[in-house]
């Protein structure tokens, strides 16, 4: 699996363009995670965080036997990966 991090601004019509990659192929899959910005600076707590669509939402995926050991391998291709 290869990872990619992409900022894109949704403008007022709702249709979102995104430059991708050469890298990626036709007919790969995508997932769009959508960051908002917390009111005020507040950070964000434990319970916060369970209540985000962000919680289980690699639940479903039947490519990932070991969640615990496919999070360890994707933390470390992230702290291999140069620094824009």
């Amino acid at each position: 699996m290869k990872t990619f991090t992409l900022k894109a601004v949704i403008p007022a019509n709702g249709q979102l363009q995104i430059p991708v990659p050469e890298e990626v192929s036709p007919g790969e899959e995508v997932l769009i995670t959508l960051v908002t910005e917390t009111q005020g600076g507040k950070r964000l707590t434990a319970g916060d965080l369970l209540r985000s669509p962000l919680f289980g939402m690699w639940k479903d995926r039947t490519d990932i036997r070991d969640t615990i050991d496919f999070a360890r391998k994707l933390r470390a291709e992230a702290e291999r990966r140069p620094r824009a």
